[in-house]
């Protein structure tokens, strides 16, 4: 873990280094100010569009692998935005853009089919172990008898002063 953190560092700085090299340090700085600012767009409204197939995938308007998929490289992009780089920006915002997801959606899939045979197997231990059976009801217990009260929906309403 430590070398993937060190490895990340010397990335970023380097590419940092580049480029600042390269345009100057005050565009740099800029760069990564609306590299932030365009990540920060793109998370609000790609939130909305991925929640929206989301709730068409819970209706079945629309196939759920594709919105799961969809969801788990917008979220890996929302978060590569909230760390800070140049790389990372770059890395979020392209997982962000909408060609780029459809783009790598049949991976994400491809890898999910991969998981799921080893998250079922390991789950499948997890389960409790179920009885079927049925409900009796108990006919030799008190019968309740009394007045049957009738209420309506506007009864329960808070009451106004």
């Amino acid at each position: 873990m430590f070398a993937l953190f060190l490895l990340y560092v010397i990335v970023e700085v380097a590419a940092l280094v580049a480029v600042g090299s390269a345009i100057g340090v005050l565009w740099t700085v800029l760069l990564l100010l609306a590299g932030s600012a365009v990540g920060l767009i793109l998370v609000r409204s790609q939130g909305r569009r991925v929640m929206d197939g989301l709730r068409a995938a819970g209706r079945g308007e629309r196939a759920p692998g594709v919105a799961v998929a969809d969801g788990v490289l917008f979220a890996i992009g929302a978060v590569a935005m909230f760390v800070p780089g140049l790389v990372t920006s770059l890395f979020g915002i392209m997982l962000l853009l909408p060609f780029t997801r459809w783009a790598l959606r049949p991976l994400v899939l491809l890898a999910a089919a991969r998981w799921m045979p080893t998250v079922a197997a390991t789950t499948a231990r997890m389960r409790p172990t179920v009885i079927d059976g049925e409900v009796v009801p108990d006919s030799t217990g008190p019968r309740l008898s009394g007045a049957i009260i009738e209420a309506q929906p506007q009864d329960f309403q808070k009451p106004t002063r």
